[in-house]
């Protein structure tokens, strides 16, 4: 691991002195963490959240089809295809000024999303606010890079895998809360806007508290633009037939060309890193077996989780008849048993390493497949109940392998590309996110349309749901939850060759 990175006079960052009278470990590391977590437990929580305010959207605005999709998608596809230049930037210039603007602009994005009157503006403004996200994001896995070596930085990634679980489990709850307080029909405005005063109030605190980068007299390199423009065109063309899933089927046809520019874009790497021309991803980062297999666990495992929370939001409001709120409470006991365990592996990846990712991916497993026996046998509030249950055992697993995949993937990362590496993780996330939100998707409506149903709620008398309603959406969710199994399983392959690799060396 690299050693943390120290405060200079002044709060400037940089080598660490040697001899005697060295600085300890930045006194405002802690402060500047909770800083980092709480912005970037707001920007992941509008990849969610925003989903359980669509139908107040579309009646608020009238939006079509089209315009909730790139509601839904412009913010994803635009946060996946900002976060390697961002980390490079933090890396080349300043990570608390990339910081510091990324929040500026997301508060901004986020009044103007709260405030359009039509449905095209807000997915104008939801493309610009996850560019922002985009912004801030890698160089919160790099200031806990820089800041925290050893012990510290487990417990600090282990905090930074609570925030990421609890961002994506807890959206359907805070967006039932708050729909609740503002109303259905202008609920959604309130999903946005809540984050403008939360903002306003970490801005003076991240550029207070954030260290600033250390002034070199040294000239600056210059930016691979040419490998840039090549990653983002291949991140683009991958990207958009996962989330542009009302599209026509022609769309799967991107992927070629998006294989392709990503190989060309290796392919330039290797030539610009050959010639010493700074490329945007070092070939050594790749060539380095903990990231490269840490994040593909980190694509499979996300690809995995992901797509659960959209189908059981979609099981308990369409299928039994739950409102926003309910179906939100349902879930939250895997976004806390995921925080609770998040601690837990964050303490205990330093002597047991990649083991602890492993029995969480295990247990993850195992959580899964007693909700797929469990919906597909039990309906109504009983079969909610034991879907809560089942999920709390999934957020057991879960909150054992983000944290301590995180600490694992970035373990041997030099400090000065932890930005690019945390950008690059996370964008095989995103894709990963999109990948298995299409998959599961896909699965639980052909499941429906086979019983002659679509994924709306169906009229019923005092909104009861019909009981074979009420099972064929079950028999829809299982579908779903097998293909989130198998790329859990994949995810947990990857890590036990990873384990083997380790011992053995």
């Amino acid at each position: 691991m690299t050693d943390v990175a120290q405060r200079r006079p002044g709060g400037a960052d940089g080598p660490e002195p040697s001899g005697r009278g060295a600085p300890g470990p930045d006194p405002a590391r802690w402060r500047a963490l909770g800083v980092c977590l709480a912005v970037g437990f707001m920007t992941l929580l509008d990849v969610s959240i925003v989903n359980v305010a669509l139908p107040s959207i579309e009646s608020s605005l009238g939006a079509g089809p089209s315009q909730v999709q790139w509601i839904v998608a412009g913010y994803a596809l635009a946060f996946g295809l900002v976060l390697v230049p961002a980390g490079r930037f933090g890396d080349l210039y300043s990570r608390r000024t990339i910081f510091v603007v990324g929040l500026a602009g997301f508060v901004l994005t986020s009044a103007a999303a709260g405030l359009v009157q039509s449905a095209t503006a807000l997915a104008l403004v939801r493309l610009l606010q996850g560019v922002t996200a985009g912004l801030v994001n890698p160089q919160v896995l790099a200031f806990i890079q820089q800041l925290f070596t050893g012990a510290e930085r487990g417990r600090a990634f282990a905090a930074f895998g609570t925030t990421v679980g609890l961002s994506t489990a807890i959206g359907p709850l805070l967006g039932g809360v708050i729909l609740q307080v503002f109303g259905e029909d202008h609920g959604w405005r309130g999903v946005f806007l809540i984050n403008v005063p939360i903002g306003v109030v970490l801005l003076p605190l991240a550029w207070r508290w954030l260290p600033a980068q250390r002034r070199s007299q040294q000239r600056r390199p210059g930016f691979d633009v040419p490998g840039l423009l090549l990653l983002a065109a291949a991140v683009l063309l991958l990207m958009l037939p996962f989330v542009l899933t009302s599209a026509s089927s022609a769309r799967w046809w991107l992927l070629a060309p998006g294989l392709a520019l990503l190989v060309a874009f290796a392919l330039w790497e290797r030539r610009q890193d050959r010639l010493d021309r700074n490329p945007v991803i070092a070939v050594s980062l790749v060539r380095t077996p903990s990231f490269t297999t840490g994040a593909l666990i980190g694509v499979a495992y996300f690809a995995g989780f992901t797509g659960i929370f959209l189908v059981v939001t979609l099981y308990l409001q369409s299928g039994l008849g739950f409102s926003p709120l309910q179906a939100g409470l349902v879930q939250t006991p895997f976004a806390l048993a995921s925080a609770v365990l998040a601690q837990v592996g964050g303490r205990q990846v330093a002597g047991r390493g990649r083991a602890v990712v492993v029995v969480g991916l295990v247990v993850a497993a195992l959580g899964l497949t007693a909700a797929d026996v469990v919906t597909a046998v039990v309906q109504g509030t009983a079969g909610a109940v034991a879907l809560a249950a089942c999920l709390a055992v999934t957020g057991v697993g879960s909150g054992l392998v983000i944290s301590p995949n995180q600490t694992l993937t970035l373990a041997d990362v030099p400090r000065e590309t932890s930005g690019v590496a945390g950008g690059a993780l996370q964008t095989g996330q995103r894709i990963g996110s999109a990948m298995g939100v299409a998959a599961v998707t896909a699965v639980f409506y052909s499941v429906l349309a086979g019983a002659g149903l679509s994924g709306q709620r169906p009229a019923g008398a005092g909104g009861e749901v019909p009981e074979q309603v009420q099972t064929a959406f079950g028999e829809a969710l299982s579908g779903g939850l097998r293909v989130s199994l198998g790329l859990v399983v994949a995810a947990l392959l990857l890590a036990l060759l990873d384990l083997r690799r380790r011992r053995s060396s």
